[in-house]
């Protein structure tokens, strides 16, 4: 039988604890990181989700509890009371090492088996495995303090919020279903046969009705449902910042914002975040780095030389040019011994993977520059590229030909994998609003316009007068906020005019009935007046994840989905009775080819 807790009650965590409790009677509580059993003394590591401290035990000082500690084993669950003493061998490697507990109340509450792995930090086991036993993995002294920083995130986060006049208020998780491009997950509902809720996407349509309400400034730490294919930082259910602001333009809410990561970083991580942040145009940051979240920390820009090789002799450059497109290029500075011909050919090869026709290179390594192109450009025509680029001994050039949204998104994503190759990628925090968004993207599927961003975005007001006229141009009031190249917000200032509104609504292809039945009520709202408004959604997982030094978002969420959207741990999703499916009117189809 486990011990009885009762009489003890814990008084510190291990962090708690230092060289000033000396001679203090405590009580401490936790898992058994390990036991050294060296004959008449006995050494026990208890460790809390706040770190380690040392146990000790003296057969001659109290038998029964002694021979009580000599059945402890890793990862059984203690509580010991004891005195504060000094250590007579310091452990420079944790906080408490200069002290431990000298224990008269040990209580052994629950026994463990040998685990699956090791609980150690920085574990080499498979994801899989450590995911299938989630709840071991996450005493890891790593996860734990990850999750703890996020707690201290989100709690920052309501802090400021509240501070600055934002009240919190609850949005619905079942709703109707209003896909903003991914897919809904959807719940049957079981009064209603035939119909469904779904889990929302964002809360989007709820904060906006909340501003036509009246409520100014609205806060909510958001659960959010996409079914989309899973990357490294997507998850199908995650958190954000939600966020919405009446009576506001863009400098409002990009402020507020800011203030918020400045208040963040300095509690959180003891950082100062310089402010204002940076702003770039869309353009900008395709132009200058080839991707609308470029990482900053690092130049590499890419270079034009489209003018210099429009009439070349090299018809890959000139056709390029002359259909429209262009010849750019990025240089990698003191790179020519660690990009060999062999590694030019592998950047050669995922150049071709995601778009491009191929990769030229300009490579010097001697005192004359070798270059893939050699047999249609003279080293007279070279020159003036290798000045415009400022190509020097010692560096390479990776040039992309073809249309802009091939050559700039191919040059950008060379332009990370060579940084990483290189590693001349800094350490530090690197933020940046990326403004001006195309308000439409063209669709070649369905040869038209898309809202690049929800269809309640407003376009820039000099923008209004070319939505039929010339949308390929017009530029929305939108806004995301990049650290480190990720993502991390993404917001705008709304449409609250309903003549506007219902004009977007046609320019996007969408019907009366279309509208009807997927905006009609927000529709509805305007009639009766609306404050002009804008918000933001934050990624709260995404932010957790580059403030912790995680790899992944997996190493910040509790329990986090797989790639294909599963939990190793509670195995779901899974099936349900045949009396849950008749109760809800539900009947499962398997097509031939799934069986």
């Amino acid at each position: 039988m486990p011990d009885s807790i009762k009489g003890l009650r814990r008084s510190h965590y291990s962090l708690e604890l230092s060289a000033n409790n000396i001679g203090d009677t405590v009580t401490v509580a936790g898992f058994v990181q390990k036991c050294r059993n060296l004959g008449a003394i006995i050494f026990a590591d208890l460790r809390d989700r706040t770190g380690i401290v040392q146990l000790a035990f003296d057969s001659a000082s109290d038998p029964e509890i002694f021979e009580k500690a000599s059945t402890i084993r890793s990862e059984f669950v203690l509580m010991a009371k004891g005195v504060v003493r000094k250590r007579e061998s310091v452990n420079r490697d944790i906080p408490t090492g200069d002290i431990e507990i000298f224990v008269t109340d040990l209580r052994i509450v629950s026994k463990a088996e040998t685990t699956p792995f090791e609980i150690v930090e920085n574990s080499n086991v498979k994801d899989e495995l450590r995911l299938k036993y989630r709840y071991l993995d996450l005493r890891r002294s790593n996860l734990q303090r990850n999750l703890i920083m996020r707690h201290e995130i989100a709690r920052t986060a309501r802090e400021y919020f509240y501070d600055n006049g934002f009240l919190e208020i609850e949005t619905p998780m079942m709703m109707r279903s209003t896909p903003e491009g991914a897919r809904d997950y959807l719940v049957p509902s079981r009064v209603h046969k035939g119909s469904f809720y779904a889990l929302p996407q964002s809360p989007q349509i709820y904060k906006q009705l909340l501003m036509v309400a009246g409520y100014d400034r609205y806060i909510q730490l958001a659960r959010c449902f996409r079914d989309e294919d899973l990357r490294a930082d997507r998850q199908p259910e995650f958190t954000q910042i939600d966020l919405e602001m009446s009576f506001v333009d863009i400098d409002d809410i990009l402020e507020c914002i800011e203030g918020f990561v400045g208040v963040l970083f300095k509690k959180v991580l003891g950082k100062d975040i310089p402010l204002p942040i940076q702003r770039l145009t869309y353009n900008e940051a395709m132009e200058r780095y080839g991707s609308d979240k470029p990482d900053t920390r690092f130049g590499m820009e890419i270079t034009d030389i489209s003018d210099l090789v429009k009439d070349c002799g090299f018809s890959v450059f000139s056709d390029a040019v002359a259909s429209g497109g262009s010849v750019r290029c990025i240089v990698a500075k003191k790179a020519a011994n660690t990009l060999t011909r062999k590694e030019i050919d592998k950047l050669t090869e995922h150049a071709r993977g995601i778009g491009a026709k191929g990769l030229a290179y300009i490579r010097y390594v001697d005192d004359a520059p070798s270059y893939s192109f050699s047999k249609f450009i003279s080293a007279e025509e070279l020159a003036p590229i290798l000045d415009r680029i400022g190509c020097e001994k010692g560096d390479v050039a990776l040039i992309v030909a073809d249309k802009n949204k091939v050559t700039l998104p191919v040059l950008g994503a060379l332009r990370l994998i060579v940084a990483k190759k290189l590693d001349i990628i800094p350490d530090q925090f690197n933020f940046l609003w990326i403004t001006e968004f195309p308000f439409f993207e063209w669709d070649d599927e369905s040869q038209s316009f898309l809202a690049m961003h929800h269809p309640f975005t407003m376009p820039l007001e000099e923008c209004l007068p070319m939505l039929e006229s010339d949308p390929a141009s017009v530029r929305a009031k939108a806004y995301d906020l990049v650290l480190n190249g990720v993502e991390l917000c993404s917001g705008s200032i709304r449409i609250s005019d309903p003549e506007l509104q219902q004009k977007m609504f046609s320019l996007l292809g969408l019907s009366d009935e279309e509208i009807k039945a997927k905006f009609g009520f927000l529709v509805e709202a305007y009639r009766y007046a609306s404050p002009p408004h804008g918000g933001a959604g934050i990624g709260l997982d995404r932010l957790a994840m580059v403030m912790c030094g995680a790899d992944s978002l997996r190493d910040v969420i509790a329990f986090p989905k797989v790639q294909n959207a599963s939990e190793l741990m509670s195995e779901c999703p899974s099936t349900v009775d045949q009396k849950s499916l008749d109760d809800l009117g539900i009947a499962i189809v398997v097509n031939k080819e799934d069986e």
